[in-house]
């Protein structure tokens, strides 16, 4: 079983503590989003687990913690969103040059290989066109070279909530909705030729066929090939499919949960509401088993630890 943490919120950057908790405890539970009642427990152990992909874009105060979580023995892996947007868009967000030396820091204790760098969301405005993105992208490429091997972009995605945010802040920073592939591909063929020049690999991240060509290529950011040959083992490569239909990440369990990342960026999925973000923050138990709150007495229980 491969875990992810987490897509739904950054547990490197802002849940490290709860995190190792959970390492110790050999378990963490993780309830339903859609239905609090129901509660999954996740295993967190080696032998239960392959490996632990990690998403994050800030996690500083991670990096005192690997040499126990090294201990553990169980593999890991980081995919580190590294962009370079405008405040407004980013509002709470590290300043950059701190990011770029958190993300130099973790490629040298982990290595290269186990780093792989996110230019994620691309948001295409009359601000963040895309001169600003072919600038932004070749700027940071050549600050990580030799940092990472691997480089995965997407295109935002049109959800309504992540819309209207941009909307509020200024009719400058407004996205385009639905961007034709004839209009992004020739973008992202300039990125991949500046992450071939940089010594990294290119690919899209769930992206339709439309956005791809001979050199844009769509891929995995749970990848349980390149975990395999990373760290010579033998994970299934399963899709998974409980994700998006141009998702092609491998099959793996997320512990995180939604409404928990206090970032503010205008452009985030996974907060349906940033004040109940700060609140549920706020919240944070530690201790819990589960990343927010304690579970109701009713709930019911769902064990993933092998029989």
């Amino acid at each position: 079983m491969i875990v992810s943490a987490s897509r739904r919120t950054d547990i490197p950057a802002l849940y490290p503590e709860w995190f190792m908790n959970r390492m110790r405890a050999g378990f963490c539970t993780v309830p339903n989003p859609f239905n609090a009642k129901q509660v999954s427990t996740i295993p967190l152990n080696r032998t239960e687990v392959d490996a632990i992909v990690f998403w994050t874009r800030y996690p500083a105060r991670f990096l005192p913690m690997l040499d126990e979580l090294d201990a553990f023995g169980i593999p890991y892996t980081f995919l580190f969103t590294l962009m370079s947007y405008p405040p407004d868009m980013e509002p709470n967000m590290p300043s950059f040059p701190a990011r770029l030396d958190t993300f130099l820091r973790l490629a040298e204790r982990v290595g290269p290989d186990r780093v792989a760098w996110r230019y994620d969301p691309i948001v295409l405005s009359r601000v963040t066109n895309a001169f600003f993105h072919q600038n932004n992208f070749q700027q940071i490429a050549t600050l990580l070279q030799g940092a990472t091997h691997q480089c995965i972009v997407s295109v935002m995605d049109p959800y309504g909530k992540t819309v209207k945010r941009m909307k509020r802040i200024s009719e400058e920073l407004q996205p385009e909705l639905t961007p034709s592939p004839e209009s992004v591909l020739p973008l992202l063929a300039d990125m991949a030729a500046i992450a071939e020049q940089s010594g990294m690999t290119f690919q899209t991240c769930a992206q339709s066929e439309a956005f791809a060509n001979a050199t844009v290529r769509p891929g995995a950011c749970i990848d349980a090939a390149r975990l395999n040959t990373v760290f010579n083992l033998s994970i299934p490569c399963h899709k998974d499919s409980g994700q998006r239909p141009h998702c092609l990440c491998s099959a793996s369990r997320d512990i995180g949960m939604y409404d928990s990342c206090v970032f503010g960026c205008t452009y985030c999925y996974a907060n349906a509401d940033f004040a109940r973000s700060v609140r549920n923050r706020a919240a944070h138990d530690p201790l819990s088993p589960s990343l927010l709150g304690h579970h109701p007495p009713d709930a019911v229980q769902k064990s993933l630890f092998a029989e």
